[in-house]
């Protein structure tokens, strides 16, 4: 019988793979080449190609010169065809590197060659290339060293150049050549041996360097001198301690008795065993017929156990030439034939005449198994390279089912049907839309290597078409993809898991032809998009379960019943989907990215119910045929259907009277597509069923009538919570073994794409236990597959990762890994055992428990080699009061603003812990008791509920748990303590407990392993209670016995621990153990027990430095320190000397205590001893209480550090105190009174103060010098047990920050910042109430779960960025807005104008509100305000001081209409106005006019005011009014100012005016609702009326905050923020701007609410159609108001009736945002942008006038106000963004002019450009610096580059005086504080009296000297002149 020789060839390869342990699909060598010249020669005359001259019978090898010819690529595909998977490649030594220096190359060749071996890993050829095969270059110098140097450095250069196109290498292919051509007349062994030396270079340089891929290097031997060879000692080394595997020269005599499997026996003898590559196969006398012979004796000797083939050379069995030309391929010699004798050697690989089928022989291979062996388990480990991952489908877990503009999916409109059902619904799902860092953090923690997820195409093509991509869907998935490849994690990505856009649905979907076109779009741009990042795509997911599920049975979307029909064409379109999309990608994409293009199909294994029975086995192979091969075939085997399936289906249509199913067909260009359109075969498989012969024939059609089959399961197999899957594990193994017979063939690999079980949601939530035995059992079976059956399986993928929407099941089946708290809003995610279980397989990549013979070198830290401590004491105060001086009177601004940037690249991120905390197994494997043990077992312990340490978070247990979370975290460092009873149960080295010293060495191994380095800190408080009762640290053979113990611990672990800590916070173990005796042992001394015990630790200490110093440092390079501890000391009055040294004195009491002996000069600070000792001497004693070191033990004990490590977590306020001398105590003997302020945040145990942190690392630095600090300990307790522990990101965040500005603004040598702590743990006093932990412990679970808070994926974002860099969005924008861009300033009438009875005008609201007791702080009122009604000359200087060109002010309605009506015009009034608007266009500013800005008159008021629906009409006659008489002159109109505020402060919570509170789930809805209509009613009245002859422009100003989700990992929460700005900016806006009506999500909220309250209607009003469209529309402009952002979150209300109830939203802010002089104001410019960006998204772009914008102060005045520089920089200048952002800004007006009233805030908030006086009459308007850089970006239009020079507008000059302001408001004079006016008068007064004192004196002079004149004239008188002494 003839059978073709390429079929013959194929089958004997897959069969050769049964028999060895070797890879054989993946990793099987079958080698041709090389090129020859005569070759080529051949090729190209076939070809008719004269453009490529060789000479024809040069046998030579090919050298590349410049080009490659033509016909290369065609060739090479040709050759990959015939199942050739190597082609080796001869490097031309001499060519390459002609001077035979690698410094020298020639370029040319060397890009030839590349392009060469391109071309062979294009056609799926991989390069097997030789380094030296002939010719030496001809510079090789003389000497065997000089040559063995020169090939080294030629193969370095080789390596270099190709190493990335190259896996296998050779040095040498012929060793007798080689030995010929060396140039020296030395013996051959000599020769030889220098042929080995080069070999071996060229070996070391390999795997030093170039071989992190994984790549192989041999050399050739001749297989009939091996023999001889292996008696060389030299060449033992070549044939297996230098090579990878031994590779031969082979020639064979085809006549030969002696066959090649007694040939290759002889290799046997070389132990241990090699694997074997036949590199040259030589056939000698072989004739054609007889090489079919040959071959099956090579089949037979790779079958058998002595000797394993990796591979061989096939080019005998090829004919390249011959054929070439007509064929267009080279396949093997299609002439050989099986003789009968052949076909009986290889029956089980061919097959007899009558073939047996695939599910036959894998049925006859475990048919006769017993249980014991079908059972038995397999220790072994997969082979290198499999892939471990789980697996995700996007509709399961990506919840976002409306988020940023994903289109709907048939799950959706499926799942919405559901749940008018009562069904759940994946709406939200697990959120991970919202939570790409968490679940990344997730599969980090459990070492995931794939991550198998799908793209929801409507995600990204919202209505299933290319003409309409998501920018935010591709972005998210971007996201996720990079977040993958960053934690080394390869993404194997889904196109399609089942959710087909419902868009495409409602066009028929799957019953469509043209989704195939859109699938292929679809798939083109996923490709195009992500493709040079993802290299792993599965086209479809289980398209068997859409077929069936979906519009077969219809149990799945779309919900379609018709297995006959729709079922089969849904399958046939998917297949040509699939094709095509293959294509495209081979085609388009493969070259450049390098990808695998895959399906993934389900199937259970079939059993035949009775084996006996032909017809069910039958029946058995035609399920598979119709679940797997349905698919499988068309693709992998013949681009058509399985026959099986065909004729049934034909026969069943037959037995019926018509049709039952409808078989679409391919044509036959649709099966050459679909035929081996897959680089993979990607399998799904849960369970097994048993199969039989469907009992009768039935025309109903029905998947399994169709099929012909029955399935059954075994009432002894397993169940699961799942009724379809039954615990079967040998399934698998069969189904793989079957799939590799039938489809893949040893040509495809395999991905195991899904396997697992769900368990059920009720009952143990995390110790899985079963699905631990299911994987354990399955996964064995597949490696059986593997190692047992030769199945080339290359992954193995889990479902799920999580738990998720189960589609008809909902949430109740939990496939995940990870459970999912789907009732908690956050959807947090906690590890189960089964999580920890596949880390552990995915470790030892299998069963073999894994040693650890190799682990990463441990990071030791970059350190100076010794400190240089001070030689001196330090000074009382310390010279580190320098600190203080610097930073105590910092403004506050300053102080607290966030600065950006990142530490040092090798800066240590950690997190910590310590043993007693969190170890429990307190008495377990032979630990003994410590003195927190013996303490909390004590009755009356003080320690908060009785709690214990006995099994706190039970880490002695869970190790894998515990490094999880570790992992996930991404910290390079883990600070743990170790139990010093635990190694050393009775705390002597005589007593080591070999089970405590192995969970250190597991836990240390897993750090290491996993990249993280171990910082140890030897003791943590827990003192073995043996050494406890001989005195504790009272005793002085503590100092002996700590030592022995700290000996033991860095001989045992300093390999790989290279920061060693040995006391933790020595201060407080001293103090609180022996002094106050709150924490064991107990010890109440106060006044002497606790100097002595520091005493003794520090002596303590040094002995244990010295100790490593001089035994183990030289070898073990580590560092060793102590952990100090203190919270920072701010004095109370920092110009107080005495209040600063009294802070300073608690410094030296705290961490001076212990860090001044051993960081400065071996002895205790000055401002302790002279404390100690001096109240010591006034309490009579002999002696100071402070011990004494000696000037020996000082010299000992300084310097023993190597660095700082510090723990901090708060600040106190201290002063100096004189306390009580009796009874002597640590405490009095600080002599300070520390105090905290009340207006820091609180926290469960102290008040965080973040700057604190920065003023201590600067104490340090400038007390002990520049040595690198570590804080080793801060962190945050509350009390919340919440995963949503936002105020511990706001500590971190901030006190990180302040550490940040140490390093980089203070030059703190800070090297590392450790959390406290990784998880909720015993917190000593407090008990389990206190949560520090980064992760929650559920202590009521006895398996003790860890889940993540939100602040454990913050942490893990700064040490992602490490720091806070500036985010790219953030950094500032130099340029300019575009050219007519208007700049204003605003005010408002009851805030500046004052004369608030004067010329008729009538009483506003805010008259009366102001005027009524405790409603405007300090009693102010506008009755004068700025007094602008009389100031319209000083207005106008201040607004010409900044060169605005517009002026935004509002008209006062009760100054025009002093009643509210048209009754009476005010016309004073309005010449005001008129007067104003006159001298504003004189002084070219345009007039912008708010029509109504919160001052109603009261006269209105009283008849209801806004709520009252007659103020509409009241509202379009004052406008009109308005119009009339000031309209040709304004062209600016605002109708209302701030409608929000109206209708909710002023009607709902009462705190502005009108001060309504008692209706607030009504009132402000009906306000609101009249102040549209009235804004709308005006914007006709102009627009109708008006607009055409004046041609001005009209609207209205809504203000709005930005809303921030609190987490935007919540969907809630960003649900919250989105509902929070359409019930603010939504409220008003979108009738007017979008459809005349309120927003849906407040017309359903409220109504929902209103219902439920049992009213009839929604509270909310509602529009007619007809107001609806006078509505609608309503504008020129968006007039915006905009200050701030919060931060929103959910808030669950309860059944009140008020806005904020109907809202639901609670906000708050980020305690790193710059505060102003407002509460609700912080400084967040980023919001300004985003809510623009809004508006422009949400109203589709209107023009938008920002209409207010600017910050208060309050306090002291101070001109250079630096916050609003600060402020109206960056909020200007992300105007300016916006604007580059396409949002059509218009203006900017910034509030405001000048200080005025603020509402309710009287004038204690000033917002003002301009500072106000109130204390001067003439109330000045005097320039802030804010009003000279506003005037700046004025002049300049935007902000000019400085870069680019100066430029004349950024020049300012003075308009009006600068008048610095008194810092009081009160003038001192003698002695006196007056008011300015009495001092000015006072002055006056005593000027006057000068003057005066002055003429008197001189009167009296001249009276004087005029008296004497007349004396001169009598005789004897003595002269005496008064006028000379004047």
């Amino acid at each position: 019988m003839k059978l073709p020789w390429n079929l013959v060839f194929i089958v004997l390869l897959s069969s050769s793979c049964w028999g060895f342990d070797w890879e054989c699909d993946r990793n099987f060598i079958s080698a041709a080449g090389p090129l020859t010249n005569d070759l080529l020669h051949n090729l190209n005359s076939q070809l008719g190609n004269q453009g490529y001259n060789v000479a024809a019978g040069d046998k030579d090898i090919y050298v590349c010169h410049q080009s490659l010819p033509a016909f290369l690529p065609e060739y090479f595909s040709s050759i990959h065809a015939s199942q050739v998977t190597h082609y080796k490649v001869f490097l031309p030594w001499a060519q390459l590197l002609p001077t035979g220096s690698s410094k020298n190359p020639d370029e040319k060749i060397v890009q030839c060659y590349r392009r060469l071996l391109e071309a062979l890993k294009t056609a799926q050829l991989q390069p097997i290339v030789i380094l030296h095969n002939q010719t030496l270059p001809a510079s090789i110098v003389q000497g065997s060293q000089a040559f063995a140097d020169l090939f080294a450095d030629y193969a370095a250069f080789a390596f270099h150049s190709f190493g990335d196109l190259v896996g296998i290498w050779f040095t040498f292919s012929d060793l007798n050549k080689a030995i010929t051509e060396l140039p020296y007349q030395e013996s051959k062994a000599s020769r030889l041996q220098t042929l080995t030396d080069a070999h071996r270079k060229a070996c070391e340089i390999y795997h030093q360097t170039f071989a992190s891929q994984g790549g192989k290097l041999s050399v050739v031997l001749p297989a009939e001198e091996i023999a001889e060879l292996l008696l060389e000692p030299s060449m033992t080394a070549l044939a297996k301690d230098l090579v990878s595997f031994l590779s031969l020269d082979l020639s064979l005599a085809c006549q030969s008795e002696v066959n090649l499997s007694q040939e290759l026996s002889k290799f046997q003898a070389i132990e241990p065993k090699v694997k074997v590559f036949i590199f040259n196969l030589k056939l000698q006398d072989c004739p054609s017929s007889r090489t079919a012979r040959l071959l099956f004796s090579l089949i037979e000797a790779m079958n058998k156990d002595q000797v394993l083939i990796i591979g061989f050379d096939i080019n005998a069995f090829l004919n390249c030439t011959a054929r070439y030309c007509s064929s267009r391929s080279c396949s093997l010699i299609n002439d050989l034939t099986l003789q009968a004798d052949q076909q009986q050697d290889c029956k089980t690989a061919v097959g007899s005449s009558s073939p047996v089928s695939a599910y036959q022989r894998v049925w006859e291979m475990f048919a006769n198994q017993s249980r014991a062996e079908r059972d038995a388990f397999l220790w072994d480990v997969f082979p290198e390279g499999f892939l471990w991952g789980v697996s995700t489908g996007a509709f399961n877990v990506e919840g976002g089912w409306a988020e940023d503009g994903r289109g709907p999916s048939v799950w959706d409109r499926h799942g919405n049907q559901k749940a008018t059902e009562g069904q759940a619904t994946p709406e939200v799902a697990s959120d991970s839309y919202h939570k790409v860092e968490s679940d990344v953090a997730l599969l980090r923690g459990f070492r995931a290597q794939v991550y198998k997820f799908s793209i929801s195409w409507s995600r990204i093509f919202p209505t299933g078409h290319s003409s309409s991509p998501s920018p935010q869907g591709v972005a998210y998935y971007s996201k996720l993809i990079d977040s993958l490849l960053d934690s080394h994690i390869e993404p194997m990505v889904t196109l399609f898991h089942w959710d087909l856009p419902q868009a495409l649905q409602d066009g028929g979907g799957w019953q469509n032809e043209s989704v195939v076109d859109a699938f292929l779009d679809y798939a083109a741009f996923c490709f195009s998009t992500f493709g040079d990042r993802v290299k792993l795509w599965v086209t479809f997911h289980e398209p068997w379960v859409m077929s069936y599920a979906g519009y077969g049975t219809g149990q799945h979307a779309p919900g379609i019943s018709d297995p006959g029909v729709a079922s089969f064409k849904v399958a046939h379109l998917v297949l040509k989907a699939h094709a095509r999309a293959w294509h495209h990608y081979n085609s388009h994409h493969r070259l450049q990215q390098q990808g695998h293009v895959g399906i993934v199909l389900n199937s259970d294994w079939a059993e035949p119910l009775s084996p006996e029975r032909p017809e069910d086995l039958r029946a058995s192979e035609h399920f598979l045929h119709f679940m797997l091969g349905w698919f499988a075939h068309p693709i992998f085997v013949d681009g058509d259907y399985p026959a099986a399936l065909r004729a049934q289906i034909q026969q069943r249509n037959k037995q019926c009277p018509q049709p039952v199913a409808q078989l679409p067909e391919f044509t036959e260009a649709e099966k050459q597509l679909l035929k081996g359109s897959a680089d993979f075969l990607g399998l799904s498989h849960y369970t097994s069923r048993l199969i039989s012969r469907a009992q009768q024939n039935t025309c109903i059609p029905s998947y399994d009538a169709i099929g012909g089959f029955s399935q059954h399961v075994d009432p002894a197999w397993p169940r699961t919570s799942s009724p379809w899957i039954r615990v079967v594990p040998w399934g698998i193994r069969r189904l793989l073994k079957f799939v590799s017979l039938e489809y893949t063939r040893g040509n495809v690999p395999i991905y195991l794409a899904g396997n697992g079980m769900p368990i059920d949601g009720c009952k143990n939530l995390f110790n899985d236990s079963l699905r631990v035995d299911y994987f354990n059992q399955y996964i064995n079976e597949v490696l059986k597959a593997v190692k047992e059956d030769s199945v080339d399986v290359r992954s193995y993928i889990v479902r799920s990762f999580i738990d998720g929407f189960e589609g008809p099941s909902g949430y109740s089946q939990k496939f995940g890994l990870h459970y999912v708290n789907f009732n908690d809003s956050s959807k947090p995610r906690t590890p189960r055992r089964s999580a920890y279980f596949f880390t552990s397989i995915i470790e030892k990549n299998g069963f073999l428990t894994k040693v650890a013979n190799w682990l990463p070198p441990p990071i030791t830290p970059n350190v100076p080699p010794k400190i240089r401590a001070f030689a001196f004491p330090s000074e009382v105060p310390s010279k580190a009061k320098v600190v203080w001086e610097k930073f105590s009177n910092q403004p506050k601004f300053e102080r607290d603003l966030f600065y950006h940037g990142t530490f040092r690249d090798d800066f240590l991120w950690g997190v910590s812990s310590s043993a007693y905390q969190i170890e429990g197994g307190w008495n377990a494997d032979g630990k003994g008791p410590s003195i927190w043990d013996n303490f909390t077992h004590t009755p009356g312990n003080n320690v908060k509920d009785n709690s214990t340490g006995d099994i706190a978070c039970d880490s002695y247990n869970q190790l894998d748990a515990d490094l999880n979370i570790l992992r996930a975290l991404k910290v390079k460092a883990y600070r743990f303590s170790l139990s010093w009873s635990r190694i050393f149960p009775t705390g002597r080295n005589s007593s080591i407990n070999s089970y405590g010293v192995d969970y250190y060495n597991k836990l240390i191994n897993g750090l290491v392993a996993s990249n993280i380095s171990p910082m140890v800190t030897l003791f943590h408080w827990d003192l073995p209670q043996a050494l406890q009762d001989i005195g504790g640290w009272d005793n002085p053979s503590l100092i002996e016995l700590f030592d022995s113990y700290a000996d033991f611990c860095f001989q045992t672990f300093g390999d790989r621990v290279k920061f060693w800590m040995t006391f933790n916070e020595p201060m407080y173990q001293a103090w609180l153990g022996y002094g106050s005796g709150e924490f064991p042992p107990m010890m109440k001394d106060p006044g002497w027990a606790p100097y002595r015990v520091g005493h003794a630790v520090i002596k303590a200490h040094a002995r244990v430095y010295h100790t490593y110093d001089e035994k183990y440092r030289q070898k073990q390079k580590g560092v060793i320190s102590l952990s100090l501890s203190t919270h920072w000391a701010e004095p109370k009055s920092p110009g107080v000397p005495r209040d600063v040294e009294a802070a300073d004195r608690m410094l030296q009491f705290s961490i001076g205590w212990f860090a001044h002996p051993i960081f400065r000069n071996g002895d205790y600070p000055d401002a302790m001893k002279w404390t100690v000792g001096n109240r010591s001497e006034l309490q009579h004693l002999a002696t100071s209480r402070l011990p004494s070191f000696t000037e020996e033990e000082k010299r000992y004990i300084r310097a023993t550090a190597d660095v700082f490590c510090l723990n901090t977590y708060y600040s106190r306020i201290v002063q100096h105190k004189t306390p009580a001398l009796n009874p002597p105590s640590y405490e009095d003997d600080q002599e300070i009174v520390e105090e905290e302020d009340p207006s820091w945040p609180s926290t469960a145990m102290n008040r965080a103060v973040p700057w604190g942190m920065r003023r201590l690392l600067n104490w340090i630095k400038e007390e002990y010098g520049d040595i690198p600090i570590y804080v080793t300990e801060n962190g945050v307790g509350l009390a919340n047990p919440e995963l949503e522990d936002t105020d511990r990101i706001f500590y971190h965040k901030t006190y990180i920050n302040e550490a940040l500005k140490a390093y980089r603004l203070d030059g703190v040598d800070l090297r590392g910042y450790v959390a406290w702590s990784l998880m909720d743990n015993f917190e000593w006093l407090n008990g389990y109430t206190v949560k520090f932990g980064l992760y929650h412990v559920d202590f009521n679970d006895p398996n003790r779960p860890r889940t993540a808070r939100t602040s454990a994926t913050y942490y893990t974002e700064v040490i992602t960025n490490n720091g806070m860099p500036l985010p790219r969005e953030d950094e500032f924008l130099y340029g300019r807005f575009p050219d007519g861009f208007i700049w204003s300033a605003a005010s408002a009438a009851y805030q500046i104008e004052g004369a608030w009875r004067e010329d008729g005008k009538g009483l506003s609201i805010w008259d009366t509100f102001s005027h009524t007791p405790l409603k405007v702080e300090n009693d102010d009122t506008g009755d004068m305000a700025c007094d602008s009604y009389h100031k319209i000359a000083e207005d106008l200087a201040a607004l010409r001081n900044l060169g605005v060109s517009h002026y935004r002010f509002s008209v006062s309605w009760s100054r025009v209409l002093p009643d509210g009506t048209t009754r009476y015009i005010n016309e004073a009034g309005l010449d005001y106005y008129l007067r104003l608007i006159d001298a504003l266009l004189a002084a070219d500013i345009k007039p912008q006019v708010t029509i109504y800005h919160w001052d109603l008159p009261q006269a209105l008021q009283d008849v209801g005011g806004w709520e009252n629906e007659t103020i509409v009409q009241r509202f379009k006659e004052y406008a009109d009014v308005l119009f009339q008489r000031l309209g040709d002159k304004v062209k600016f109109w605002i109708t209302l100012n701030e409608p929000f505020i109206i209708a909710n402060q002023g009607y709902g919570y009462g705190t502005a005016a009108p001060g309504i509170s008692l209706r607030p789930g009504t009132a402000p809805y009906v306000v609101g609702h009249n102040l549209i209509k009235a804004h709308a009613e005006a914007w006709h009245l102009y627009n109708d009326v008006y607009r055409t002859t004046q041609g001005g422009i009209i609207s209205i100003t809504i203000n709005s905050d930005w809303a921030e989700p609190r987490n935007p990992s919540n969907q809630e929460d960003v649900e919250a923020a989105k509902r929070f700005l359409q019930f603010t900016a939504g409220w008003f806006a979108h009738p007017i701007f979008k459809n005349g009506d309120y927003n849906e999500v407040m017309k359903t909220r409220i109504l929902d609410r209103s219902l439920a309250a049992g009213l009839s209607k929604s509270r909310l009003p509602e529009f007619t159609e007809s107001e609806k469209r006078r509505i609608n529309g309503t504008y020129d402009f968006f007039g915006f108001n905009h200050y701030t952002t919060v931060l929103a979150y959910n808030l669950n209300s309860d059944s009140s009736i008020s806005y904020d109830a109907d809202r639901g939203v609670a906000s708050h802010t980020d305690r790193s945002w710059p505060v102003s002089g407002s509460s609700w104001l912080k400084m967040t410019p980023f919001g300004f942008r985003r809510i623009l960006n809004w508006i422009k998204e949400e109203f589709n772009n209107p023009p938008i006038y920002i209409t207010e914008n600017g910050v208060s102060q309050q306090g002291e005045v101070n001109l250079n106000d630096t916050e609003r520089v600060y402020y109206l920089r960056s909020y200007i200048n992300e105007a300016l963004k916006a604007v580059q952002d396409k949002v059509d800004i218009r203006g900017y007006t910034a509030w405001s002019v000048m200080d005025n009233f603020e509402w309710a805030a009287g004038f204690a908030e000033r917002f003002g450009l301009h500072f106000v006086n109130y204390t001067d009459p003439s109330l000045p308007r005097i320039p802030k610096e804010s009003a000279k850089f506003y005037a700046s970006v004025v002049r300049c239009n935007g902000f000019l580059d400085p870069a680019a020079g100066p430029h004349p507008c950024l020049q300012w000059e003075d308009a009006v005086p600068t008048v610095s302001p008194m810092r009081k408001e009160g003038v001192s004079f003698l002695g006196l504080t007056l008011g300015p006016a009495e001092a000015q008068t006072a002055l006056y007064t005593l000027f006057s009296l000068v003057l005066l004192g002055v003429c008197i004196v001189a009167f009296l002079s001249y009276k004087c000297c005029k008296r004497s004149k007349q004396k001169e004239t009598q005789p004897g008188q003595q002269e005496l002149s008064a006028c000379s002494s004047f």
